[in-house]
């Protein structure tokens, strides 16, 4: 007979057909359901590593080294040039040579585009010099102690609307006349020369050894451009010693000079004051036995680059000391070629430089991420002059003979490296080397800075700090809320803190910045009362509750007795923040933040105190809700068989419940790390956003989530740039994988270890 059950309804026979349907729709329901949650679980893993694998895809670049290839190798006619140029296309370059012919050629086949005739007037050349890359001026020196400078320059134009023409041309900053630079007349045997805006300098070596400088700045008429005057400074400075000059060179802001001579010195002058020049230093640069054979300016103009007979290469730039002095310093150096350098090209938006020895060896380096990309053979000469292009994807050579080269060139990103990533930088213009990011400038001779250390300091930081403020509150708030808390007051409480969980982070920065931040900054000792106040009256108000009658105490029913201390926190914050002003001034002058500013403590407004407070609020609900659904889950019979046995509630707690719980605590307190670390709006809106490395809980800080936010839609794509804030993101995403895979694995073991309780 069928069975009657409680609907009336009537449960088939079991060896029923209808039976035999529900059972099997039933084990297909189990079979979808299994193999549903299985491919969403695989799906998500799935998910995750195409993520890591796209950001790995996004960051390899970055390591790649240098490719150079050859697009075209013949000889020309065009022989003993003394300088090079390259268009930003690769499509002209400009040869200077030392007998004053000056000619644009097409590079890849050396095809005369333009032979403009200098007007040279009929004299003698003795010298020959060009300026930085990025100002493309040149000049001869006389031996009647003249010089004339003269400029390249490029006009585009489509003429047939799709093909680019290059029309090149010839300009004169200073006039088609030489100007006088030696007032003795003696012939120009080294000479320099440096044009930017308004001031065009030279610095130059006469045939009786002797340095003359001279400056020539146009100042115009501020009511009308169209008057100006040309106001000259001239001066000399006089040589010592028995060593011979061999190389001169003046920075692109005509503020310095350099000599260097045979003996392996450098002389060091200041030059802002061109009438009274300077020695600021003079420095043995090489051993003896090794001879500078090379010697460039770093674009920007601040560091130089000193190749040796050794095939050693050396940057040094200024430092500025204590006492506001500068002096050079051997910041880093190359070792990879053997030969002596005879040609270095520096890379016009880089600092970046490419170096020719006499092996025909050609090197491709990189000073900031100190980096050598390439090293390989180029050239069967051991003389030659070398052009970068502008855009440093091509470079042209020629040697004494005519013999020309034109390589195309595939170097990206030789500014990241392991070490300017990872590792104390000596940038230029600093006094050390440091951690440092600084991504951009409105400088076109900018040096990146791309440490990640202050990034991945700040994401540390604001962590340990939410932690500091969250773990303590939340774990211990669930520990009451599980254990000994009436039901009742539970169901309020416990859906209340979750609620929190679905505020905005958006909103909680907003309200961090604009108005928790002043607020702090006005009652800062009031809130440090709070701090210290809060437990010692949380614990006070227990110890006199202990005190209390027994029927007082009564009155109160069982797990109801948190409310008392919802009065006792607000009288306490209350209070706090009504004396704040009275304890500012008797203890610090009216003024808390500017006393801590006086005893070498920075404060900012928005620092990690703030930051602390407010995604610990953020952080609370998820540590907290975990946390008490694992003590609350922890078997009845184990608490109820321990206070059977004769331990008090708190024994119990601590010695039964928190053991057995002591896996999901573990899971609450990761999970909870993994969201402070990757927290982006909070750490946006409620720092100073500046990367620095100072664990000063009053000082702002920069955190890699918040940096990728900020920096990723100005970024470049497939810049250097752009794929560096991809590595943060890698290392973001790699942190949390190592989080999570320990706290799995400590779970495990916690789980395996008081499984038996």
């Amino acid at each position: 007979m069928p069975e009657q059950i409680a609907d009336n309804s009537v449960l088939p026979a079991p060896g029923s057909t209808v039976a035999k349907r529900r059972r099997a729709w039933r084990e297909l329901k189990d079979r979808a359901a299994k193999y549903g949650v299985g491919l969403g679980g695989i799906s998500v893993i799935l998910a995750i590593v195409l993520i890591f694998f796209y950001l790995l895809y996004v960051v390899m670049p970055l390591f790649s080294g240098a490719d150079i290839e050859t697009r075209s190798e013949y000889a020309s006619n065009m022989t003993h040039s003394a300088y090079l140029s390259l268009d930003e296309y690769n499509d002209v370059a400009l040869s200077v040579s030392k007998q004053g012919q000056v000619r644009f050629f097409e590079a890849a086949n050396g095809k005369l585009v333009l032979e403009p005739e200098l007007p040279l007037a009929g004299k003698n050349i003795s010298s020959t010099a060009a300026g930085s890359a990025s100002t493309d001026v040149f000049a001869y020196g006389f031996e009647d102690g003249s010089a004339l400078v003269f400029q390249q320059d490029y006009k585009i134009s489509y003429p047939e609307g799709t093909q680019r023409k290059i029309t090149p041309l010839i300009k004169y900053p200073l006039g088609e006349e030489a100007v006088s630079i030696d007032p003795e007349g003696q012939a120009l045997s080294m000479i320099s020369v440096q044009s930017t805006g308004d001031q065009t300098s030279f610095a130059a070596l006469t045939a009786d050894q002797r340095v003359v400088l001279k400056s020539l700045i146009r100042e115009e008429n501020f009511l009308d451009e169209t008057i100006f005057e040309i106001k000259e400074q001239s001066a000399q400075i006089a040589l010592t010693g028995l060593a011979t000059i061999t190389h001169l060179q003046m920075d692109i802001d005509q503020r310095e000079l350099y000599l260097v001579d045979n003996q392996g010195f450098i002389s060091y002058y200041d030059i802002q004051k061109i009438g009274s020049p300077r020695l600021v230093q003079k420095v043995k640069a090489v051993p003896t036995g090794v001879a500078i054979t090379s010697f460039e300016f770093l674009t920007g103009g601040i560091s130089v680059l000193v190749g040796r007979s050794d095939g050693q290469i050396d940057q040094w730039f200024p430092v500025r000391d204590q006492d506001n002095n500068y002096t050079l310093h051997n910041v880093r150096s190359f070792h990879k070629q053997s030969a002596p350098i005879i040609a270095i090209a520096t890379e016009q938006g880089r600092k970046g430089f490419l170096a020719l020895d006499n092996s025909g060896r050609l090197g491709i380096y990189h000073t900031t991420a100190h980096r050598t990309l390439l090293v390989e053979p180029f050239l069967q000469s051991d003389h030659a002059v070398l052009a970068i292009s502008p855009r440093a994807n091509g470079l042209i050579s020629m040697t004494e003979q005519g013999g020309v080269k034109l390589l195309d060139i595939d170097n990206e990103h030789p500014d990241i490296s392991w070490h300017s990533l990872w590792e104390k930088v000596w940038y230029e213009s600093r006094d050390q080397p440091e951690y440092i990011w600084q991504s951009s400038s409105a400088s076109n001779d900018f040096e990146p800075k791309f440490s990640l250390n202050p990034l991945t300091f700040g994401t540390i930081k604001a962590a340990f700090y939410a932690m500091l403020v969250a773990v303590p509150l939340a774990v211990m708030g669930a520990i009451f809320t599980a254990y000994f808390m009436s039901p009742k007051m539970r169901t309020l409480v416990k859906p209340s803190i979750e609620i929190m969980e679905a505020l905005p982070t958006v909103i909680l920065g907003f309200l961090a910045g604009l108005w928790l931040a002043p607020l702090v900054e006005e009652n800062l000792p009031g809130v440090f009362t709070i701090l210290i106040m809060l437990p010692v009256m949380i614990i006070v108000t227990a110890w006199g509750w202990t005190k209390l009658p027994g029927s007082w105490r009564d009155r109160i029913p069982d797990g109801w007795e948190a409310a008392i201390l919802i009065p006792v926190v607000l009288l306490v914050g209350y209070l706090s923040l009504s004396f704040s002003a009275t304890l500012e001034l008797w203890l610090f002058d009216g003024n808390m933040p500017k006393w801590l500013n006086e005893i070498g403590i920075d404060y900012d407004q928005r620092n990690s105190l703030v930051v602390g407070l407010v995604m610990g609020f953020a952080v609370i609900p998820t540590i907290f809700s975990i946390t008490e659904d694992a003590i609350f889950g922890v078997p009845k019979h184990l608490t109820i068989g321990s206070l059977a046995l004769g331990a008090t509630p708190w024994q119990t707690m601590t010695r039964v419940v928190l053991l057995t719980a002591s896996p999901g605590i573990f899971s609450a307190v990761m999970i909870g790390l993994g969201r402070a670390v990757g927290e982006t709006m909070i750490v946006l809106m409620a720092t100073g956003n500046t990367p620095i490395m100072d664990f000063n809980i009053f000082e702002g800080f920069r955190a890699l989530s918040a940096n990728i936010a900020v920096e990723m839609p100005e970024a470049e794509v497939n810049s250097s740039h752009y794929r560096v804030l991809f590595l943060a993101a890698l290392v973001l995403f790699m942190a949390t994988f190592v989080l999570n895979t320990i706290a799995e694995v400590v779970r495990q073991r916690l789980r395996n270890k008081y499984s038996s309780l």
